[in-house]
């Protein structure tokens, strides 16, 4: 591959800097760099502007990728298209996951901690006398800097209307040895022009208020900004804690862990006929025929089953949140079941480790894991909701007037 002119004079500027460490790592840098060039121009049909009429699309701008390679960490941009995805061949797909696996993996047998998966998957790389400390440090550190980058980036490039907020739990070892069940958080959020984003992740106990607060504010500082409706389970301190972070916006309860709540009122004899009357609240087509139909189904059922009422009362303003939103958002902000796809991943790659040494180890893979389900989502072609059906948002766009929309409170 010849190189051009002008990535021979970046390679010549690094090699009168009289570093021969970095003149390895640039040279690798820029022969990637242009592989991913070439690549993308044979997918655009173009080179740079370059007029042709096999062009298909045009280039939208780039995003950075970290890469880490025997020659040091290299940061390659990957160019994006206004028309369909990219993702250049010689990146491996998941690359950081399958490190900061490999790397708590590592932690926990030097840490002794190690279940019997763990040691099976260590024999299985060939390592049978261990690790050494230092080189466990090595490897996480340069995982911990690409977590640490991706979990602290800005987020005030574009407001984000709906925030979907999520725990999953894991087993990790506390700094006394006991094994305990820790939730780690994910916020993920749809943006004003319909695509999606990992927004964030933490460790911490899913029922302290003082701990989503301080998660909240976190997404806040870093710049979200234009939440219009968080949708989430009912974990106590959360609800606490939106109401103080994120005043104004509405709280969408998630309809199908409110369902597996009132089922548990109703025993298994009367369970699927039960489901499928709640089901009808939800197959209205306008606002107000949502909340009529609530109120049937809270009526019949508690005839037979006492404590639905009370409990249908408490829950119908924020279980019926959505109804205030645009109808062709409905079924997808009216639970969080965008993140079960993402809650099993986290479970999967997770099961292999059994015993996390430290919540640090847990960030470590939970955040390669977010961070290259995030690259796929910027790469993708599709938008989560279309541009059309969030311009019901913002009937005022044009003018940079965001016009109020009732929270369905």
């Amino acid at each position: 591959m010849a190189l051009p002119k002008s990535a021979l004079s970046e390679l010549l500027d690094a090699f009168g800097a009289g570093d021969g460490a970095d003149l390895i790592r640039d040279t690798v840098r820029v022969a990637l760099q242009e592989l991913i060039e070439l690549e993308a121009a044979e997918r655009i049909g173009a080179d740079r502007y370059e007029r042709t009429e096999s062009r298909v699309t045009e280039r939208n701008g780039s995003r950075p990728r970290l890469l880490s390679t025997q020659a040091g960490d290299v940061e390659l941009r990957i160019p994006k298209l206004r028309k369909g995805s990219f993702f250049p061949a010689i990146l491996q797909p998941r690359r950081r996951i399958d490190q900061a696996l490999y790397a708590v993996v590592m932690e926990a047998y030097v840490q002794g901690v190690s279940t019997r998966s763990v040691d099976d998957l260590v024999e299985a790389m060939g390592i049978d006398s261990g690790i050494s400390k230092s080189e466990v440090s090595r490897i996480c550190a340069g995982l911990d800097e690409t977590v640490g980058a991706f979990r602290t980036r800005p987020l005030g490039h574009i407001e984000f209307p709906y925030v979907y907020l999520d725990a999953t739990y894991l087993h990790v070892r506390n700094t006394t040895g006991q094994v305990v069940s820790m939730a780690v958080v994910v916020a993920t959020g749809i943006a004003a022009d319909g695509s999606r984003e990992i927004l964030g992740t933490d460790v911490g106990d899913s029922e302290d208020e003082s701990f989503w607060r301080g998660f909240l504010t976190s997404l806040k500082g870093r710049g979200l900004t234009g939440v219009r409706l968080v949708i989430s389970d009912q974990h106590a301190g959360l609800v606490k804690a939106l109401n103080r972070c994120f005043q104004g916006a509405g709280h969408q309860r998630c309809r199908v862990h409110f369902a597996r709540n009132l089922l548990a009122h109703v025993g298994k004899d009367n369970a699927d006929m039960v489901a499928a009357m709640f089901r009808t609240i939800f197959a209205q087509p306008k606002p107000q025929a949502v909340a009529a139909a609530w109120d049937e189904v809270r009526d019949r059922l508690a005839k037979s089953f006492p404590k639905v009422g009370p409990l249908m009362d408490q829950a119908k303003v924020e279980v019926l949140a959505f109804a205030g939103f645009p109808k062709a958002h409905w079924q997808k902000i009216w639970s969080t079941n965008p993140l079960e796809r993402i809650n099993k991943e986290i479970k999967r790659r997770s099961r292999v480790v059994g015993i996390f040494p430290n919540n640090a180890a847990v960030i470590r893979l939970v955040g390669a894991i977010l961070a290259d389900m995030h690259d796929e989502w910027q790469a993708g072609d599709r938008r989560y909701l279309s541009e059309g059906s969030m311009d019901l948002l913002y009937p005022d766009r044009d003018t940079g007037v965001i016009a109020a929309i009732d929270s369905g409170e």
